[in-house]
């Protein structure tokens, strides 16, 4: 089925020209000039995407992020400027576009982050609706078990809790996976057929926190320009999954207190209560004991997170697991990327068997995406793994026989001279990557490990043109 976008651009000559240019590659275009249009437009007929200028006549791209994305969450949206503004490019992420793109237009990088965008707005809709309630088995393709014994036993505890309305708390490190193991509960439970939600506390701001969590009304506080509803309920029926709770403020802790307990919430600035039916799964890597000791995270709040915990293990503690993943992380790679690799060599399987693994599945996920793109071949070499998996051990052999250095004034200098050469092979590393993905920077963020406002400030920072 053709896929609608919407275009909204005050320029008519390069409007034409791109509405052009896109149904030539197959898409039902429908232009606007205006905020007030597009608004319009939408209200006629729901496009898949929404391709947006940051330069319109009456409210800006942001602002029409931010209006689109009130009425329909799931909207995938681009935004295209003629200024190379990073926080531009980051304010529109956080409200929730998909990418971010200069003009003049690349061609070829749109049609890639149109697709991308398209791709993962269908991802979203398959978990948040999926076709119909059923239980996760460890042979389903879309998440792996394991066959250690911590990991079985996670499994074991998952199917136990699942068909309950206990709320879950997910402990382990960064890129343990935990928001998959909050996916595989909620399909296996009841609501399955209801939305699963998932925000990360880490990146909510503490001014808009209970405003993204509970909603508010208009003219609540400077900027409410309008109703807006929360995740609460927006997940009417479903499950919410809270990634790194222990960062919500104090004050928006009371109010989570208040509707895990009484299934109720108040919009900011309202006084009205709206009953909610939501199931809360949350997590993190912080240390909760210590907050709750410092009184940073509320006891009574943390006991009815914690109805049922779950801990999921680091990766260099269920190394019986990695050849699973490795092959599992193979075959998602030669899918995105159409490429036929076939496996790795025993030398790059040493490697990663005496590795640590910091991140943990994240980075076992990026580095073989990486490899996957990099290889030439049917079979993944050395050369196609990041340096710093190998020198690892011998870092730290060397460490051990390091003399302590003395401090003296001509040493600056030569910390000054080693930053410089850091910070020019990762200026140099972006590049190459940027380069392999075709500046899709969302593909070029993945394969670097870490996120896209990350790398859109180093593109900042190292003059790297886009």
């Amino acid at each position: 089925m053709q896929k609608r976008i919407l275009v909204v651009d005050d320029d008519p000559s390069f409007n034409k020209m791109l509405s052009a240019f896109l149904g030539r590659h197959g898409f039902l275009v429908n232009s606007v000039y205006t905020s007030k249009s597009a608004m319009e437009s939408m209200g006629n007929e729901m496009p898949d995407l929404v391709l947006t200028d940051f330069k319109l006549p009456d409210l800006d791209g942001l602002e029409l992020i931010e209006l689109i994305k009130s009425k329909s969450p799931e909207m995938a949206i681009i935004l295209m400027t003629n200024y190379s503004d990073i926080r531009t490019a980051v304010k529109s992420i956080q409200l929730g576009a998909f990418e971010f793109v200069t003009k003049p237009v690349n061609p070829d990088e749109l049609l890639i982050t149109i697709q991308a965008a398209l791709n993962q707005k269908e991802k979203k809709v398959a978990i948040a609706k999926p076709e119909k309630k059923r239980d996760i088995t460890p042979s389903d393709k879309k998440y792996i078990i394991g066959q250690s014994a911590a990991s079985k036993q996670l499994w074991e505890h998952i199917k136990l809790v699942a068909p309950t309305q206990m709320s879950v708390l997910l402990l382990g490190e960064s890129g343990t996976g935990k928001e998959y193991a909050a996916k595989m509960i909620h399909e296996s439970s009841k609501r399955a057929d209801k939305t699963f939600i998932a925000v990360d506390c880490g990146a909510l701001s503490k001014e808009l926190a209970a405003s993204e969590l509970f909603g508010h009304v208009k003219g609540a506080f400077t900027g409410a320009l309008k109703d807006k509803k929360g995740q609460f309920e927006l997940a009417e029926g479903g499950t919410l999954f809270l990634d790194e709770v222990g960062n919500l403020p104090y004050d928006v802790q009371v109010q989570l207190l208040r509707a895990l307990q009484e299934r109720k919430i108040k919009r900011v600035g309202s006084e009205t209560d709206i009953s909610v039916d939501v199931r809360l799964i949350s997590a993190t890597n912080e240390k909760m004991q210590q907050a709750i000791d410092e009184q940073q995270f509320r006891l009574d709040l943390f006991h009815r997170l914690n109805e049922f915990e779950l801990k999921l293990m680091p990766l260099r503690k269920r190394l019986g697991d990695l050849d699973e993943y490795l092959n599992f992380f193979l075959h998602q790679a030669n899918q995105e990327l159409e490429k036929k690799v076939n496996g790795f060599s025993s030398a790059v399987i040493q490697v990663f068997q005496q590795y640590s693994w910091p991140g943990n599945l994240r980075e076992l996920r990026n580095i073989v995406r990486r490899a996957v793109l990099l290889c030439q071949t049917d079979l993944i070499e050395l050369a196609q793994i990041p340096n710093t998996l190998m020198n690892e051990n011998e870092v730290l052999e060397e460490k051990k026989h390091e003399k302590p250095i003395a401090t003296k004034p001509e040493s600056g200098g030569l910390l000054h001279n080693l930053k410089a050469m850091q910070e020019l092979q990762e200026k140099e590393t972006i590049e190459k990557v940027l380069l392999e993905t075709k500046y899709n920077k969302s593909k070029a963020a993945e394969l670097l490990n870490i996120d896209r406002s990350t790398l859109y400030n180093k593109i900042a920072k190292y003059n790297i043109e886009i």
